[in-house]
């Protein structure tokens, strides 16, 4: 009897195998086919670039083992210049930029300023706009010769002759503080000082202490993990900057290391082996923050509202005015100054020349729409952006949908390689991508296409695409698909009618985001850009560099005026990002 048995139950086990890989194989291949495109899109080109660098030929090509890249890499003064550079620009930025960031998130979310929302969404206007727009503006205003501010201020008394250099180390800085590493890090902060408990700091009153001292000894110390969670990730930011740097740094000769890969890449003949290490050590050098980063968000908790939160807000009294325009002001001197300047340039017949006879026209608007290169750049841009937010749409929610919802083994894997663009510079993950292009037969074709634009910028966008969608699926019982699975619907159909209606607001704020982000994008796409599937952005690069400010600022306001349009459409879908 044992044996029957024992085949019986051999044949029942078979059989609900067998049943469970037709109900699951489709979703089983689905899940590892995501895994294995999310690796080779992200993870791949990494492992190309620190491969390749020991190589001789370039992409396509055979060559020889070699370490000439590393020594060159390694000992050339100019390399080492750049990394140097990257790094002290770095370092300044976040000096300057952390405890402004505390500040202004703690007066926005701790605090009973009038119109606290408003001056927030300020700060997301300045994180929206594109950085290429707004550094014009700031070339207007702070040109050393020309610029309104150092021409207003040479005319006082003892003053002789403008203070203000945008083309410097501090110029570079400021364009960076202005243009969005300040509004990031308010974004990140605001909503962990919102949800802190109040009774903290009631308790460090009712001891005497004042709100500075309140600030100092109990808010930051209660949130010192997120604050070094955002001063991680705005490290890792500021390591990826690239076009303010080609455009305030090249002048004086201020490299730093995505310039000076994009200059090995660009000439002729190209260095790619060069580019291949000098990418591998900036790799190295962030591949600790990344590591430290993710261990710091995973180690503990950051919880900040419990069962006895309480929640009120400090009476600013006599300073509640006076904080108030403050903070306006800065919100209007990181968005609406280097705006309204940068509309004031398309109208001037020369860049910064306001002493001229007749120094204001139309002409520039009318040169540049009516050109060719611009409309076709319009249509890049549209498609660019447009095909990104769908694309994304599409991949990150699947990947979402595996994280959360399914126990598919590779998940954790899948999170973390989402993870991984946000902390990839986009010089080096379009360098990553360009050699993986370039050197495969069958992806040759698609080198300089839309599509490969399409899918360097939504990998680009995936960390914070993902994120969001994980976070909406998250406060999602899974209760409400089971309830529609057990009355006879298949996995699709309760998919289709319970679990997107009600994420489609999170999609759609997804989409527009990632829009944005393929708008303005310029780094992820230099090296992979064509003169035929050029857009907007690196159209606008490409005016500045050849010193046509005058047309690149009709360009700049194009852009921005796209990016604000979206950014408000993010705004009613009611985008939220926080730490905390």
């Amino acid at each position: 009897m044992g044996a029957p048995c024992a085949a019986m139950s051999l044949r029942r086990w078979y059989a609900a195998g067998r049943g469970a890989t037709l109900r699951l194989g489709a979703p089983f291949v689905a899940q590892w086919v995501m895994l294995g495109l999310v690796l080779v899109l992200v993870l791949y080109p990494v492992l190309l670039i620190v491969l390749n660098s020991f190589q001789t030929g370039r992409p396509g090509q055979a060559g020889a083992l070699s370490l000439d890249a590393w020594r060159l890499a390694l000992s050339d003064p100019g390399m080492l210049s750049a990394t140097w550079n990257t790094i002290a620009l770095t370092l300044a930025r976040q000096a300057i930029a952390i405890p402004t960031s505390i500040g202004l998130a703690w007066v926005l979310a701790r605090t009973d300023i009038p119109a606290s929302e408003w001056l927030e969404f300020l700060f997301w206007i300045a994180f929206f706009l594109p950085a290429l727009p707004v550094t014009l503006g700031w070339i207007m205003l702070l040109q050393p010769e020309h610029g309104l501010v150092n021409q207003w201020l040479a005319g006082l008394p003892f003053v002789g002759s403008g203070p203000f250099n945008i083309y410097s180390f501090w110029g570079i800085v400021w364009a960076h503080l202005a243009s969005g590493t300040i509004a990031v890090e308010v974004m990140l902060l605001t909503p962990a000082f919102r949800n802190l408990d109040a009774t903290l700091e009631d308790a460090a009153r009712v001891s005497g202490a004042g709100s500075l001292a309140t600030l100092v000894g109990v808010v930051v110390p209660v949130l010192t993990p997120v604050m070094v969670v955002v001063l991680l990730l705005s490290i890792i930011h500021s390591l990826q900057a690239f076009e303010i740097e080609l455009i305030l740094g090249f002048p004086i000769r201020l490299f730093v290391f995505s310039t000076q890969i994009y200059s090995l890449i660009r000439q002729d003949p190209p260095l790619f082996p060069a580019a291949m290490a000098l990418s591998s050590v900036i790799l190295g050098l962030m591949l600790p923050l990344i590591v430290l980063q993710r261990w710091v968000t995973t180690r503990r908790s950051y919880t900040t509202v419990s069962g006895q939160f309480k929640a009120h807000k400090l009476q600013l009294r006599a300073w509640r005015v006076p904080i108030f325009f403050l903070v306006l002001g800065v919100g209007l001197a990181i968005t609406v100054l280097p705006v309204t300047f940068l509309l004031i340039t398309t109208f001037m017949k020369l860049f910064g020349f306001f002493n001229l006879p007749q120094p204001w026209t139309t002409a520039h608007w009318s040169q540049v729409t009516g050109d060719s290169i611009f409309l076709t750049s319009v249509r890049n841009t549209v498609l660019l952006a447009g095909g990104t937010a769908l694309a994304a749409v599409a991949l990150f929610t699947g990947i979402a949908y595996v994280i959360v919802r399914t126990r598919f083994v590779g998940r954790a894997a899948l999170d973390f390689v989402s993870w991984l663009p946000s902390t990839l510079p986009g010089i080096i993950l379009g360098l990553g991508l360009l050699w993986l292009f370039l050197g495969s037969p069958i992806l040759q074709p698609l080198y300089g296409t839309l599509v490969l634009l399409i899918v360097v910028t939504a990998i680009a966008s995936m960390t914070l695409g993902v994120q969001i969608i994980k976070s909406s699926l998250a406060q999602l019982s899974p209760e409400l698909e089971d309830a529609a699975r057990m009355s006879g619907a298949s996995w699709w159909r309760s998919s289709r009618h319970v679990l997107l209606p009600l994420i489609t607001p999170t999609l759609l704020l997804v989409g527009a985001v990632s829009f944005i982000s393929a708008a303005r994008s310029v780094s992820t796409v230099a090296l992979l850009a064509t003169s035929s599937t050029r857009p907007l952005s690196l159209l606008q690069l490409d005016f500045m560099v050849e010193g046509r400010y005058e047309a690149a600022a009709v360009v700049g306001v194009i852009i921005v005026a796209i990016t604000t349009a979206v950014a408000l459409l993010a705004r009613v879908l009611g985008l939220r990002v926080g730490l905390g």
